[in-house]
């Protein structure tokens, strides 16, 4: 059975680790990776970085994981988007192992 994604998008690298402790915690998930991104409009967030993290299992426990990790991320800098995948593609699989960190 193939396993969904997860991908939850924050400010900073702290809300990023603090969401991915709460998802592991949540659900039987495990954290694909985490990317960094500094957009061109940066001095005007809240925090000049935004971090995407990357979870996989299955669509429930992902589901979870992701509901988990936002509400720890808001807490502390807030969450830019969230979004489960429940059956990537091919071509996506491939775009969801890339690291940028």
């Amino acid at each position: 059975m193939q396993d969904a994604a997860g991908i939850l998008e924050v400010y900073g690298c702290v809300a990023a680790l603090v969401a991915a402790d709460a998802a592991a915690k949540a659900a039987n998930v495990r954290i694909e990776s985490i990317d960094k991104n500094k957009p061109a409009h940066a001095e005007t967030l809240p925090v000049p970085l935004i971090t995407c993290l990357k979870i996989r299992g299955s669509v429930s426990d992902v589901q979870m994981a992701l509901d988990a990790a936002a509400q720890a991320a808001e807490s502390i800098t807030g969450v830019v988007t969230k979004h489960m995948i429940s059956g990537p593609t091919k071509d996506c699989e491939k775009m969801l192992r890339i690291s940028a960190l």
